[in-house]
Parts: structure tokens; C-alpha cells; sequence
């Protein structure tokens, strides 16, 4: 059973930067494809960026302004977020897909960690 768990989320102004982390279990992380979404209140979970043997693919709102990368010698996935204004507050969510396709939609990944909370304030 993979285990996911994010860390770095907080409160910063706008136009400020975070780094958010997602520790993962398992000894074949680097086979896993990882992504990052967010849900803000009263809206959707949505795909943020991806990172998998097929290449890297962000959503169009964070395209220019996010960084997604991974240690594969720390089993950890890391979301570089600069720019940020208040259209980006919610909770993160890392995930992960034992196929290591990396792709835009939730059913694609397997597992789930609990999410940090970003908060963005103008």
C-alpha cells in the first residue's frame, strides 16, 4: 500500500512562492507516475501537474508559474509554486498512479494523500 503525505502548504501573499512536498512509501516509487490537483471550496478536485514516464503536463492556469519535480532517491515529489494570487487558494492533493502514465484525470491514479492547505491573500 503506497502512503502519500504532503507537507509545505500555508498562508502567503499574493505574488509570493510556496514548495510543496509529497513523501511517498514504496520501493518502486520511481515506476509511479505522480500528480498534483487541488479542490478550493465548493469546487471540483482538479488536475494541477503531472510528472510520469510520459513527460511533464500542467493545467493552463499554472502553466509558467508552477514546477513540478521529483527525487526519486527520496521517494518525494515537489510542486515549486511562484506567482501565486488568490485564484490558487485550496488543498493540494498529491497522488500517485502505479501505471506510471502521467495523466490529467482522477481516476487515472491509484492513491490519495490527506492534502495541504494553500491559502493565497491579495
Amino acid at each position: 500500500q503506497v502512503q502519500l503525505v504532503e507537507s509545505g502548504g500555508g498562508l502567503v501573499q499574493a505574488g509570493g512562492s510556496l514548495r510543496l512536498s509529497c513523501a511517498a512509501s514504496g520501493r518502486t516509487f520511481r515506476n509511479y507516475a505522480m500528480g498534483w490537483f487541488r479542490q478550493a471550496p465548493g469546487k471540483e478536485r482538479e488536475f494541477v501537474a503531472n510528472i510520469g514516464w510520459n513527460g511533464i503536463r500542467y493545467a493552463d492556469s499554472v502553466k509558467g508559474r508552477f514546477t513540478i519535480s521529483r527525487d526519486n532517491s527520496r521517494n518525494t515529489v515537489y510542486l515549486q509554486m511562484n506567482n501565486l494570487s488568490p485564484e490558487d487558494t485550496a488543498v493540494y492533493y498529491c497522488a500517485s498512479s502505479d501505471n506510471g502514465i502521467a495523466a490529467t484525470e482522477r481516476a487515472n491514479y491509484d492513491h490519495w494523500g490527506q492534502g495541504t492547505q494553500v491559502t493565497v491573500s491579495s
